[in-house]
């Protein structure tokens, strides 16, 4: 398996959302956390999605307990907090395990491609169009690096 097209993961419903309905989309893939030193990257990942959704890009947002428990409370908690307090817009999926032997296949995957384990919160994870990973960055990555990079795929 060589594209994150072929992964189904669940909305913060539970809803199945097969990733091939990105296809042709550049994607930010990031592990979040509400009471992280790196929350307020939320504003900054919004930043990115209003400029350049409207050409084929999107933020996936993955809230995680893992690996720093900076994720406490349900799915509707995390939501709730994150759009009141950072009014995002991108789309936010059921909360995963991102690392260990129980982790999310798409964040198993990921760190597969990449060759290290996801040890902090706000890793992101930059897909290319063909569903493959282009760029991993730690939460410490300036934002215009990001945006730099995203630009050149777009």
């Amino acid at each position: 398996m060589n594209s994150i097209f072929d992964f189904t993961v669940k909305d913060r419903k539970g809803n199945a959302v097969p990733l091939r309905s990105y296809a042709n989309e550049v994607l930010l893939i990031v592990n979040t956390a509400t009471k992280s030193q790196y929350t307020p990257q939320y504003s900054e990942l919004e930043t990115l999605y209003e400029k350049y959704h409207s050409q084929g890009f999107a933020v996936l947002d993955f809230p995680s307990n893992q690996p720093t428990k900076s994720c406490p409370g349900k799915d509707d908690m995390v939501h709730e907090f994150v759009k009141e307090t950072y009014n995002t817009e991108f789309p936010r999926f059921k909360k995963v395990k991102v690392s260990g032997a129980d982790a999310d296949p798409l964040f198993a995957h990921l760190a597969a491609m990449t060759d290290a384990d996801v040890t902090e919160d706000f890793t992101k994870f930059l897909i290319n169009k063909m569903g493959r990973v282009a760029a991993r960055f730690s939460p410490e990555t300036s934002i215009s690096e990001i945006d730099a990079k995203i630009a050149e795929l777009i």
